[in-house]
């Protein structure tokens, strides 16, 4: 019998929504950023959440690796553990600290390399984006799923920062997005998978990924009736660049981002 992943999705949740109460304390006083050495900003609000966030996934399962952008995988070895928690406590930190309500706490629960439980929390909009397998996709408590988009002539899509597309590797790829698609809009970072897993988009393409920065998606977007991986149609997060799409869509942004 499969696992339902119920209470974990409860939890998580629960987390996310906390956590999320203790950035926007940080967000409606504002912040000053420090660069880290990938020189991307990390705040106070950064390093407190994903604080939170671990300590309640210690206590509640342990034995379980917890593996965040601030602090990685601890003292613990990712490949020791059949589950393992991704954590980004802020992802879009700097939407964060320049007041921008589009952040987003994320949470996924990866078991023997399948994402089957996540939740994608954003406190200064109010929405939560919640999935565990075989239990749907819901946006704040109800159901939703992606939108049933017959062309990507007609789609919109969305994406970060464009500067991450003017390498020999995408270029032609993000040539091909903007003449293929009907409107583009950026600015979203995971609010963007998000909004495809709710049926407000229909592409949303990431050239640069880490784990933690999509943790909770792959599910998300499978109980939505969507796509959430790879440039190359692989659902995973452990790639280098990921997007989110429709089922339907599938095969013609695959061929959009094909190099």
């Amino acid at each position: 019998m499969a696992a339902s992943y119920e209470a974990e999705l409860e939890f998580a949740v629960e987390t996310a929504w906390i956590a999320g109460q203790l950035t926007l304390e940080f967000f409606r006083l504002g912040v000053d950023p420090e660069l880290k050495s990938d020189m991307t900003p990390v705040t106070e609000a950064d390093r407190g959440a994903e604080e939170l966030i671990r300590s309640r996934i210690v206590e509640a399962f342990p034995g379980d690796v917890v593996v965040g952008e601030e602090f990685g995988a601890g003292d613990d070895d990712p490949a020791a553990s059949e589950r393992r928690w991704y954590v980004d406590p802020i992802d879009g930190t700097r939407s964060f600290v320049r007041g921008v309500p589009l952040y987003g706490i994320l949470i996924g629960l990866e078991v023997n390399g399948r994402v089957e439980m996540g939740v994608a929390h954003f406190p200064g909009i109010g929405e939560t984006v919640a999935a565990a397998a075989g239990h749907g996709c819901t946006l704040n408590g109800e159901p939703v799923q992606v939108r049933e988009t017959s062309s990507l002539t007609e789609g919109y899509v969305s994406f970060g920062d464009p500067g991450l597309f003017v390498d020999s590797r995408h270029k032609q790829a993000w040539q091909r997005m903007m003449e293929g698609t009907a409107y583009r809009v950026g600015w979203s970072d995971a609010y963007g998978h998000a909004l495809v897993a709710t049926g407000r988009l229909e592409l949303m393409v990431d050239p640069q990924m880490s784990a933690w920065d999509c943790g909770p998606f792959p599910v998300i977007l499978r109980e939505a009736g969507g796509y959430f991986g790879d440039w190359d149609g692989n659902e995973t997060i452990h790639g280098d660049r990921a997007f989110s799409t429709t089922r339907r869509l599938l095969p013609e942004a695959l061929e959009v981002l094909a190099d």
